[in-house]
């Protein structure tokens, strides 16, 4: 059977994919609801040509992550498990200790755990920079989300 060539169209995986910036102020938002907005534009989900299998997603720049919110008593009982990888090498940081210098590494986390486990996690991963504080050293055109 042949295909005419006014049927085959230009598919999702042909498109050429253009990869925006996003800025997010996360100065007094909830760690969990910001981290998924994060992971669904850097996999990409929010473009018609979304497709699981392709690395699709956008630019994220987050500011004020020092500020991020904790709801309840997360900021008290939500702990960060580490092992080194020798007996009896297992650390537990409560987030208490730990949000005040890491907030950076706290929200990179929250976002990591919400992408692909597969070899496109890496490259997504990379798409996201995360400042504690006001100061973005980019010089980039940012697509502000509130």
């Amino acid at each position: 059977m042949k295909v005419s060539p006014t049927i085959a169209k230009m598919t999702k995986f042909d498109h050429k994919i253009e990869r925006n910036w996003y800025l997010i102020d996360a100065a007094g938002k909830v760690l969990g609801r910001i981290a998924s907005t994060i992971a669904k534009i850097l996999i990409g989900k929010h473009k018609p040509i979304y497709s699981p299998d392709k690395d699709c997603g956008d630019f994220v720049v987050v500011k004020n992550a020092s500020k991020i919110v904790l709801t309840g008593k997360k900021l008290k009982q939500k702990i960060l498990f580490r092992h080194s990888g020798y007996l009896g090498g297992d650390r537990y940081i409560p987030y208490e200790k730990l949000m005040p210098h890491k907030a950076d590494f706290v929200l990179k986390q929250a976002v990591k755990g919400m992408l692909p486990k597969n070899k496109l996690r890496a490259k997504m991963i990379k798409r996201l920079k995360v400042f504690k504080d006001e100061n973005v050293s980019l010089q980039k055109q940012f697509i502000e989300l509130k």
